[in-house]
């Protein structure tokens, strides 16, 4: 009966709070953007306080000038000047975006991605996080369970339910998307780096790096979760003819970003 209630309360509220994200894949939200985005900001002051920001001016402003060419091609509420951006001083092979407008990047990802049309691919991976709120989807899906396990718990008065089902287990922004959400977010990345001028095919020339890379002494941190990267490379490519003309309108436009590093 109580575990019946739950589920009940559960659905109830997954139709109350049904979104949909860019791409037209139904989510979950039950949070506010102006709650995700505090946490967002609560996170990237932690990991600002924990690293070291990158002292390469060269690849500091190279990453600059690529998330502003990405971020001026976005819709409100995702402006360019929300965007805060840091370069840390980490061989790491990764970068994150926080909601709120935060980016952070890893010098490690630039052993891998080798000119400014593959750090795009990863940048505009990024920020697709971000605009296709995939961290109130994440903690919406944590609450939704949460409230579910709290209800058999107390019903059964046993922890072990609770423990089984995951309630103890530590949700947090940084820790890695579903599979769902890393592809949803190619694929908006890829719009967004050909949206603004930067050559889509370098997405797929990244993904054969980072395939090389992991090869080279296990899957560098970006790719925990990642769809492999053989499927990675077929839904881009068969994306990459929408990606193509965008990319050619961008170049008629004018948009030619020039961020490469000096070799």
């Amino acid at each position: 009966m109580f575990a019946r209630s739950a589920l009940l309360v559960v659905a109830a509220l997954a139709l109350a709070a049904c979104a949909a994200s860019p791409t037209g894949r139904t989510q979950l939200i039950l949070i506010s953007d102006s709650e995700v985005n505090r946490m967002g900001g609560q996170a990237w002051q932690q990991m600002n306080a924990e690293l070291e920001p990158s002292r390469d001016r060269a690849k500091v402003n190279m990453v600059n000038c690529i998330t502003e060419a990405l971020v001026v091609q976005l819709d409100e509420p995702h402006a360019p000047e929300v965007w805060e951006v840091t370069v840390f001083a980490d061989d790491m092979i990764n970068a994150f975006a926080l909601p709120g407008g935060y980016i952070g990047v890893f010098e490690g990802l630039m052993n891998v991605a080798e000119d400014q049309d593959q750090l795009a691919a990863v940048i505009g991976h990024e920020i697709a996080h971000v605009t296709a709120r995939h961290g109130a989807e994440r903690i919406s899906r944590h609450q939704a369970t949460g409230f579910a396990v709290n209800v058999l718990g107390g019903a059964t008065g046993s922890q072990q339910t609770a423990a089984l089902l995951g309630l103890g287990a530590q949700v947090g922004l940084l820790l890695p998307f579903g599979r769902a959400q890393e592809t949803e977010a190619d694929l908006l990345g890829l719009d967004y780096m050909a949206r603004a001028g930067f050559n889509p095919a370098g997405a797929v020339k990244l993904w054969n790096n980072m395939a090389q890379a992991s090869g080279r002494g296990g899957p560098p941190a970006f790719l925990s979760t990642h769809p492999t990267s053989d499927s990675r490379i077929r839904d881009l490519n068969n994306r990459m003819p929408r990606a193509m003309e965008l990319y050619r309108e961008a170049q008629a436009r004018g948009l030619r970003p020039a961020c490469d590093m000096p070799r």
